[in-house]
């Protein structure tokens, strides 16, 4: 995935959508939202908070908003794409510009605007406690380099390779993503830090 730099870069990199995440933008901007580029997409804040991003995918093209899951959601239009996983997150999934409702996205907004105004937020779990699959904890007592590399990151990115071998289903694949996360691990790069 190419990290785009301006909301520009990333309109005219888009292959398909083009048309319908133009005018998903043009809505936004008519709002009293800033835009910015977060993670190569565009992104949508208000008072330095993420309210709402756009994207297209393969078969279908939205929105997700940041805090959507305490959105009253009264045309139920919200979705969260990773039921179990993700807490604040909702997505509004489009698949044709005719889909595309100006009043009800602009509505959506300013409500996120509203409940941001009154401080009401989703926050992050902090405080769960590292799990690390036991899996893992073999590799990085194979290892010394690893498992010294692996004290020193950030709590964060610990929890990132520990939930992303335990994600697994099946052994093999657990030992497949420990040797893809071993050298990550060694170098002190998170899995995830591309995206940042």
């Amino acid at each position: 995935m190419k990290r785009h730099e301006t909301v520009d870069q990333f309109m005219a990199a888009a292959t398909q959508w083009r048309e319908e995440l133009a005018e998903l933008r043009s809505i936004l901007l008519a709002t009293a939202l800033d835009e910015t580029v977060k993670w190569g997409s565009p992104v949508y804040t208000y008072a330095g908070k993420n309210v709402v991003g756009i994207g297209g995918f393969k078969s279908y093209f939205g929105l997700w908003f940041y805090q959507g899951a305490l959105l009253a959601d009264s045309s139920g239009v919200l979705i969260n794409a990773q039921e179990g996983k993700t807490k604040a997150l909702r997505q509004m999934r489009l698949q044709s510009r005719s889909a595309i409702e100006p009043e009800l996205i602009d509505a959506y907004v300013r409500e996120a605007i509203e409940l941001l105004e009154r401080g009401i937020e989703i926050r992050p779990d902090r405080g769960k406690p590292l799990v690390v699959p036991a899996e893992l904890r073999l590799a990085l007592g194979e290892s010394r380099r690893a498992k010294k590399r692996f004290d020193e990151i950030s709590l964060g990115k610990q929890r990132e390779f520990a939930e992303y071998v335990s994600s697994a289903k099946r052994g093999d694949t657990k030992q497949k993503r420990i040797v893809k996360i071993l050298p990550l691990i060694e170098a002190a790069v998170g899995l995830n830090d591309k995206y940042r």
